[in-house]
């Protein structure tokens, strides 16, 4: 039988078994969050990927802001400063206090400033490619 050689070859990202280690998949299956927290997880890097509410997240790194003074830092309006802002709240990525009738926001707790610092420490010290954007497959 005569077969061609691309037939006799497996796709570099194909698997020629269903599973190859399966005590390894049955322990990152048992570690694997339930779908809502999935959910919920990708519902915050949603947020996060927007650039204007991460413009607000990152003038937030400072400290504690008022409204008025996150849209001076970001150049937004204080109406869509104040839309990102509850967004943001909404889903306990940044809090706020009022003081009459100012609100000041601050970054929700200490795993937001992680999240935000290790994602900004990495594109300072990677070069990104971004096929999506040069239209290069």
């Amino acid at each position: 039988m005569n077969t061609s050689s691309d037939e006799s070859v497996v796709a570099v990202d194909g698997c020629a078994v269903k599973v190859v280690d399966p005590d390894r998949v049955a322990a990152v299956r048992e570690r694997m969050p339930a779908a809502e927290d999935l959910a919920d997880t990708a519902d915050v890097f949603g947020l996060l990927s927007d650039p204007g509410r991460l413009r607000l997240l990152v003038a937030l790194l400072d400290g504690e802001l008022c409204v008025c003074d996150l849209a001076a830092v970001t150049g937004h309006s204080e109406s869509a400063a104040s839309h990102a802002l509850r967004l943001l709240r909404a889903h306990r990525i940044v809090a706020a206090r009022r003081a009459g009738r100012m609100a000041y926001y601050r970054l929700a707790d200490p795993h937001v400033r992680m999240l935000l610092d290790l994602a900004l420490a990495h594109t300072e010290h990677t070069e990104l490619i971004h096929p999506e954007r040069d239209g290069t497959p």
